[in-house]
């Protein structure tokens, strides 16, 4: 895995991706005109653009196996013969293969994909309430598709969970004084523990568990004539719906969040103690992203900026006091 810690480190990687890019394309049958850098993060992507097939969406994978690549896009063909709107689609190579397998000139071996371009951009000026209930109608709807998913011996995706999350602690552990005092970071442990004590204690069955996005934030949804579109299943793999859920809602305001709520119960009805759930996987993916975050350079004022809103929202949890749909008061 490639070392992101410094903007020397970002720009190292980036040129080596440029070059395993520039490598995978070949293996192709795609008359593409530009080959453009898009964004590094877990995985590296780059946007082909073609005269007459539209674009294309190039990912050079640092740490993703064959199998688990594969398994992605097994799961994104499945999901578009049951769902109807656009996903991404994984785009064979000339061998007949989803994947590829790349060795650099440094010795360094990674895996490529190429992916279907989703037309569509994100809201400017902000989401109208239909679009963001039909955000929710999109995640019940992808939840209930993936429901009917028949898992293969072969079939290997991350499982979001206990595990995953203390790792994602580990990690933090050791980056979060680029944006943590002392104190908050012993918050951030207390809360952390909580966490994960109550994840252990969790009933798992098919309405609530499943084969998840696991990272549908709003940056992942890009709309199209109104309809929201899912991009970017790179985290795709099992988990709890109600995490899933969370991703989406985190950076929405209360009163868009109940709209969420109930376009995703026009489709499936979330039953139980769903919003005490909702309420932890929330923290528990707002601590994630600053664990994933954290070396990146480039991400440490923007996580600083955040910390009055993210500590007011621990605080409210560990107090018991509900927080999803109201108003967060920063003077506490």
């Amino acid at each position: 895995m490639f070392q992101l810690e410094s903007n020397e480190d970002i720009e190292k990687v980036i040129m080596q991706y440029k070059q395993a890019a520039l490598k995978a394309i070949q293996n192709y049958d795609i008359d593409w005109e530009l080959i453009r850098f898009n964004q590094l993060s877990d995985t590296c992507t780059f946007v082909l653009e073609t005269n007459k097939s539209g674009s294309f969406l190039l990912r050079i994978h640092s740490e993703m196996s064959t199998e688990e690549i594969n398994s992605e896009l097994l799961l994104l063909e499945s999901l578009n013969e049951k769902i109807d709107f656009v996903i991404p689609m994984g785009i064979l190579n000339r061998y007949g293969s989803r994947t590829i397998e790349l060795e650099l000139e440094n010795g360094y071996r990674c895996n490529a994909s190429l992916m279907s371009w989703v037309e569509g951009e994100h809201a400017k000026g902000g989401l109208t309430d239909d679009q963001i209930y039909r955000e929710g109608v999109l995640l019940a709807k992808l939840h209930q598709a993936s429901q009917d998913f028949e898992l293969t011996t072969n079939f290997k995706r991350p499982t979001w969970g206990e595990h995953s999350f203390r790792h994602a602690i580990t990690r933090l552990t050791r980056y979060y004084n680029r944006f943590l005092s002392e104190a908050e970071f012993k918050l951030y442990l207390t809360v952390a523990e909580q966490i994960s004590s109550w994840m252990v204690m969790l009933h798992k069955d098919r309405n609530s568990y499943g084969l998840i996005h696991g990272d549908l934030h709003q940056g992942n949804i890009v709309f199209h004539n109104g309809e929201p579109r899912p991009i970017d299943f790179g985290r795709c793999g099992f988990g709890y719906f109600l995490y899933d859920i969370a991703h989406t809602i985190l950076g929405l305001y209360p009163a868009q969040r109940e709209l969420v709520i109930k376009g995703y119960e026009s489709i499936r009805k979330l039953e139980g103690n769903w919003y005490t759930e909702l309420e932890g996987f929330a923290v528990m993916v707002m601590i994630e992203n600053y664990c994933h975050h954290a070396p990146d350079p480039r991400e440490t004022e923007g996580l600083k900026a955040e910390q009055p809103y993210a500590q007011a929202i621990i605080n409210n949890y560990l107090n018991g006091e509900p927080f999803l749909f109201n108003a967060i008061d920063l003077r506490a």
